[in-house]
């Protein structure tokens, strides 16, 4: 997969869901707009969770940690950049060390992927 394609089929989705490393809750808004991409994306839950601990919480938790890190809303070119740059290189090793410290990259954000993963669940009847 090349970059254009990583643009144009998670690229929407990523930047969606990137509210959630935010210094601020998500908005109902946020969660709104964040679900009406999931579905248009039409994937599983388990699909959802390992996009969320592989493809974005490596990147995302690295603007938690960084003290100059913007903390009220992200450049999305810079952003999907860095997404699309970590996204290429995500195989063999890269991809286990990242499944294997996942726990680590998404614990500071967890909460707030369950109330997404919740009000998902809601949306599709599933709750």
């Amino acid at each position: 997969m090349n970059a254009q394609q990583l643009v144009d089929e998670r690229g929407d989705l990523w930047l969606a869901l990137a509210p959630l490393w935010l210094d601020r809750e998500p908005s109902e808004r946020d969660y709104a707009h964040m679900i009406e991409m999931i579905e248009q994306h039409d994937m599983s839950l388990k699909e959802l969770e390992w996009m969320f601990r592989l493809e974005l919480a490596p990147v995302m938790a690295r603007h938690q940690l960084s003290i100059a890190s913007e903390w009220r809303k992200f450049d999305d070119y810079a952003l999907m950049k860095q997404l699309v740059s970590h996204n290429l290189r995500l195989k063999g090793w890269r991809r286990k060390s990242w499944a294997l410290f996942s726990g680590l990259t998404t614990m500071m954000v967890r909460h707030r992927w369950v109330e997404l993963m919740q009000r998902l669940m809601v949306t599709r009847g599933e709750l």
